[in-house]
Order: C-alpha cells, then structure tokens, then sequence
C-alpha cells in the first residue's frame, strides 16, 4: 500500500508530524484531503513496516506463497506467448519484496528471469525488499523507469494509498472537503464551491452529503505508465480493493492494528488508503492507446490462473488462505489488466 509517487508536504521525515501540519493549517488556513492523506501516508510509510502480524495489515503475498506464485505464472505466459522479448519488471510499492520473490521464482521455471526494478521511497521497507530481492534496482518515481525495453508492471494494493481529493455536495452545490484544526484535533469540513462541469454529471443531483472521490495522483501515475506501455510494450497489471465509479459513497479509511481507526486521528500513525476507481483507471489507459482487459473479481482471476491446481498440490494446510484470496477477498478486490496494443490478451480476464 505505499505510496511512493506522491511528494508530501511538509516534510515527512522532519519533527512531529500532527504539531507540523497543526501549525501549516493555522498559518495558512485548512488543507485539502488529498493534501493530508499525502503528507500522512509519505510519513507512515518512510518511519516503519506496516504488514504482517506485527504491523497494521497483511497484503495478498504475505497471506500466501500461491498469489505471487500465480501473478508470476501470469506473467511467463505473457511473455512467452508475446515471443519471448527482453522486458524488464517492476513492481509499484512491493511492500516486502514478498511478491517479487514468489513469483519470479516460480516464473523461472518457465524461462522467465528478467532485470527487477521497484518503485519504492521508504528506506525501512527498501532494507526488506533487498533482503528478499538482493538484484533488484529501486527508483523514487515512475518517471525514472528505463525506456529501453517493454516493462511488465504490478501494482498490487498501490493505488488505494494514492491521495484522493473529496467533493461534498451542499445546500448550494458542491465544495471541496478541507481538513482544519483545533489545537492537534483534526476534522473535515466543506472548503470553497467548486463548478458543477468538474462533477459527472449523473452525479450533480445527489442529496446533500453525497460525497464524490477522485484520485489526479492515480490518474496521472495511470497515464504515465499506459504512455510507456504503448511506446515500449508489455503490461500492467493491477490489483486492488475498489469499484467501477464515478459513483458516490466515502471509501476513505484508517487501518491502525489491523483494525479500522479515524482516518483523521494521528495523522502519519496509520495507513490512510481509498477504494481504486477501476473505470476511471481503465479509461485512462484506453485514452492513451492501450489495450484494457477487466476489472475482474480477484477471486474469478485467481481462479482462471489455477488457483485450486497448486492448492491442493501444497496440500491441506494452504486451505484457509486459498478461501481468504478467492473468497474474502475475491469480489471486493479488482484486477485490471492494461497492454500494448500488439501484446497478446492476458490471462485471467474472461
């Protein structure tokens, strides 16, 4: 879930965040959401490792060897079926380098063994994925990705840590919601009114307190990628909790211990992440010529990969966590997949 694309500001790494955003917010008035949830998550990510038993969530990889052996698979084939070009991968926030490391090792089975390259600012989590991934190469943007050969690209929960910019629909119309402050307290409240031409206009309508969410920062990380995609060839493949929008509804939440907390409660403490606009991902991607396949359920995804096959090959043990991916996680979490136009059609999309 790391963000690792987004500056924040202030400074992330400098002093106490809450009292830094505190005194910002009293000297230059309340910030928008997509501002706090950027200079939180860039100090959360950068000061510890969030996953696992100990931390604040678990990822698919770290549920199970069987996700990142298949995302590995998937990408063989690909690959292979695409003529076995040189490509390169690269995985957008990869968390422990947990993915990575499953799935190249069971991709090489297939002759698959490619140069790695992560997308990664956090220095605690940059120590874990050279551990697991001793050859990859790390890079602060997505910007800085070579361009001299096709990438195959994950992002797997990297979008929803993105900042999001909420739109509050009023008496009088629609406002940007703002974060202000009393003392280090921090609240949401309605900002300046924005025009009606930035709302889809099947939304404009809503009842007062309809909340819009759209992610710019996604957006324009999607039409970065989708650009190098259709200029080098190869992939992406993306993988997240989310929905087919525009559509109404808040999805801002704060996880803290693997429970749910106020996303405005001690900001840079807890991960902050919002569900991934699938549609609006998708359209950037069709826009900027390439080839778009899903979103499909994760669960439907992982079971056309063969999910089933390599549990029962590892036996009864790996039972539970087969039934957390496909069915816990198996409609709430999307994939999408996004091509050059001469690549074959991934499988997994129906």
């Amino acid at each position: 879930m790391s963000d690792p694309a987004v500056p924040a500001s202030p400074d992330p790494m400098e002093g106490n965040l809450p009292e830094r955003l505190a005194r910002a917010i009293a000297l230059g008035g309340p910030i928008p959401v997509s501002q706090f949830m950027a200079a939180a998550n860039a100090h959360y990510y950068a000061t510890r490792d969030p996953l696992g038993a100990e931390g604040d969530f678990t990822t698919a990889p770290e549920i199970s060897q069987m996700f990142g052996e298949l995302i590995g698979l998937w990408a063989a084939d690909l690959w292979d079926r695409a003529g076995r070009p040189e490509v390169r991968w690269v995985e957008l926030g990869p968390g422990r380098g947990t993915l990575t490391a499953d799935a190249l090792r069971a991709a090489a089975k297939a002759g698959f063994t490619p140069p790695v390259h992560f997308v990664e600012t956090s220095p605690t989590l940059r120590t874990r994925q050279a551990a697991a991934v001793p050859q990859a190469v790390w890079h602060d943007d997505v910007e800085d990705l070579p361009t001299d050969r096709p990438l195959i690209i994950i992002a797997n929960e990297f979008f929803d840590a993105l900042p999001i910019r909420q739109l509050v629909r009023g008496p009088a119309g629609w406002r940007e919601r703002l974060v202000a402050c009393q003392d280090t307290l921090f609240l949401p409240i309605g900002g300046a009114t924005v025009p009606d031409s930035i709302i889809p206009e099947h939304l404009r309508d809503s009842p007062v307190g309809a909340i819009i969410e759209t992610s710019p920062a996604s957006v324009g990380i999607m039409r970065v990628l989708a650009a190098r995609i259709v200029a080098q060839g190869g992939a992406l493949l993306a993988i997240d909790y989310g929905y087919e929008g525009p559509a109404v509804g808040e999805t801002l939440q704060a996880v803290r211990g693997h429970d749910f907390a106020n996303p405005f409660e001690e900001p840079g403490d807890r991960d902050l992440t919002a569900h991934v606009d699938f549609a609006t991902l998708g359209m950037v991607g069709t826009a900027s010529g390439a080839i778009v396949s899903g979103p499909v359920g994760q669960g439907d995804f992982l079971t056309r990969l063969g999910i089933d096959a390599r549990a029962a090959a590892l036996g009864p043990r790996v039972a539970p966590d087969r039934e957390r991916l496909v069915v816990a996680m198996g409609t709430l979490f999307k994939v999408l997949a996004m091509r050059h136009p001469d690549w074959p059609k991934p499988a997994g999309f129906a």
